[in-house]
This record gives C-alpha cells, structure tokens and sequence, in this order.
C-alpha cells in the first residue's frame, strides 16, 4: 500500500500472467532512483499470506538496505494493490508469479527474503530455479503440512472450507479493524504492545481491497499448504533462517528440525528472543543487524 511506504519509495506495476503486479521501490531523495540503481545488487522482499498482508510487512526493515541495494518489495497477486483475480489459488500461481516477478524486474539472480508460508513457496521455487537465487533470507519457513501434517483436515481449514461460511468468517474475522488488531496482537505479535495504529490501517487497507478474500481464504483453507520437509534436502540456494522464538504458527523445534535436514545449505539459524512470527516487523532493528552481518558475511 502506497501511503504506508517509507520517505522516497514509489509504486511501480509489471504485468505477469495473473494480472498487474505493484511494488515498492526507491524512486527519489534520499536514496537513489530506480534507475540510478540499476548495477546494484537487488534485495527482493516477499510478504506472508495470511489476511491484510502486503508489501508493508517488510517495510521497516528495507530502507535500512536502500543506499546500496536496489530494493524491491512487491504486493504479491492478491494481495495488496496488486490484482486481486476471482480464482482458486495453488502453490503453482505463487511458483510462476515469483519466476516472473524476478525475471521481468531484471533482478536475477536475487538475495530474497520471504516470510512464512512464502518462505516455503520461495525455498521451494529455488529448488526447480537455482538460477534465480543469489541467497535466502527465511523467517518461520513452513508449508504447514511439513513432516506430514495435514492443516487442511484441521478444524479452522474445515469451517473455512464450508461454502457460504468462507466469506462470513473473512468478513467478521479478517476485514474489520476489531479483527485486524486482535490478529496482530494475539497471534503475529509476541507482544501486543509493540503493535502500531499504522500496522493496523496497513493491514485493514490490505483487507479490504476488492476481492481480497480470494486469497486469504486459500491460505486459511490450506489450498497453498504443502510439506516442506519434502524440499529441504533439495536445497543448494545459500540460506539463513530467522524464527521467532514465541511463534505461534509453526513452532521453534519445527523449524531446527527442517534446518537440520540441510545443515550444508541452511548456513544459519536465529532464533530471536521475544518475537512472533514477523519479527522483522515486531523487532525490525534487530532483523536489520542479523541481515547486515549475513549480508556481510556472504560471498
């Protein structure tokens, strides 16, 4: 969402074969343009899928990289001020938008940091496209069936998955501020204090875009959910994960369990004291120092 990104980014759109996509890139004072930043070495943010998401999950951490990075954070298909098409969601949407995104934004190979289900997605689309990945940031990579779980026969996906209750249970439960700051609170955040009233209109504005609910029900459904276990011995993509030590989605253990299927690749595990399933937007200076010292130490 445009009026929630930092001073001197802009909104820019490609076209991909599911429709306009919009991201957020430096376009002014004080950093360099788009186009002056050309040569630099591009940083790609990818938000989460659950309900309000976009671009702005990552925004109070990206400008930290914006004077020597060409930084681009896009709204993903669905989301955001991105395209929002009527249409049953699979992985296999989110695996071609991605290629394209990376491919038509000229930003290959790219240093992509991801979060939850995405991370999955995008961990998973480096294993069939190596060529698009220079490094992976993750934070609380999950496919939420990994090791064999299944979300879909869970209780939340099953009431979700009842026609005609789906879009009463978005309407109630996901569009509305009430709704938006108690998922904030109680379920992205460690602490509910830390949540801002700017998080709450940026995730409201995300929900309420027209036919938003398409998306959002996938997730919720678990029509996206897959098992990463299956692709983590897979991976030859360089990779450093961040988990939030008081997530509430997937748990610690869960995640050292999949790190440790590829201890060769996944160079890194953090796991950070105090912080839910976004610490990069609960705690985004100390995700800024742990990038900067990955980043720094990557060859």
């Amino acid at each position: 969402m445009l009026q929630y990104q930092p001073i001197g980014f802009g909104q820019q759109v490609i076209e991909t074969s599911l429709g306009v996509m919009a991201y957020y890139t430096p376009v002014g004072e004080p950093w360099r343009d788009s186009s002056d930043s050309a040569d630099l070495p591009p940083l790609v943010f990818l938000h989460s899928l659950g309900g309000g998401s976009s671009a702005y999950e990552w925004s109070k951490v990206y400008p930290a990289f914006a004077a020597t990075h060409r930084v681009i954070a896009p709204d993903l298909i669905g989301w955001g001020q991105s395209t929002h098409p009527i249409r049953d969601y699979r992985v296999e949407d989110y695996l071609t938008i991605l290629t394209e995104f990376l491919e038509r934004t000229n930003s290959v190979p790219a240093t992509v940091f991801a979060s939850s289900l995405t991370a999955a997605i995008a961990l998973r689309l480096s294993v069939q496209r190596p060529d698009l990945f220079k490094m992976l940031f993750l934070v609380s990579p999950s496919g939420y069936s990994d090791f064999g779980a299944n979300y879909k026969q869970g209780i939340p996906a099953q009431l979700v998955g009842t026609p005609g209750l789906d879009r009463l249970i978005y309407t109630v439960g996901a569009a509305n501020e009430l709704a938006v700051r108690n998922f904030l609170q109680q379920f992205l955040f460690a602490e509910r204090s830390r949540v801002t009233e700017e998080m709450v209109a940026a995730y409201l504005a995300s929900a309420q875009q027209l036919n938003a609910e398409y998306s959002a029900l996938a997730s919720l459904k678990g029509d996206l959910c897959f098992d990463l276990s299956l692709y983590m011995e897979q991976l030859k993509t360089p990779t450093v994960i961040f988990w939030g030590d008081q997530s509430r989605f997937s748990s610690l253990s869960t995640g050292l369990r999949l790190a440790n299927l590829n201890p060769e690749t996944v160079e890194a595990f953090c796991a950070i004291v105090g912080a839910g399933v976004l610490p990069h937007l609960e705690l985004p200076a100390t995700v800024i120092g742990l990038i900067q010292h990955y980043l720094g130490t990557s060859p």
